[in-house]
């Protein structure tokens, strides 16, 4: 095939393609993480977020005080007795009310 012809059937299908909202299934179910830092010292980090997503183990991103996210590595010790603690506190609130 033509190389010039391939590129003008590429801008026609691309121009005239319908929009869509939607992202595709591969985007949607990617998981966010995909390599983990194991090494990174508390007192870099500003906030912590957690996701859970379907077909994807546990994923902890840290915000550094820098504005960088880097993926941490859930099985910190660390990080295990943060959520110890987070988890014992939400209890002890829930049967003070």
């Amino acid at each position: 095939m033509d190389v010039k012809l391939l590129a003008v059937v590429a801008a026609f299908m691309v121009i005239y393609a319908p929009p869509s909202q939607a992202k595709p299934i591969s985007l949607v179910e990617r998981c966010y993480c995909r390599s983990t830092v194991n090494n990174i010292p508390r007192s870099y980090i500003r906030e912590l977020r957690f996701i859970h997503t379907p077909n994807c183990p546990f994923q902890v991103i840290a915000k550094l005080k820098t504005s960088k996210e880097v993926c941490v590595n859930p099985e910190i010790r660390w990080l295990q007795q943060y959520l110890k603690n987070a988890i014992n506190k939400m209890k002890k609130s829930k049967q003070g009310n």
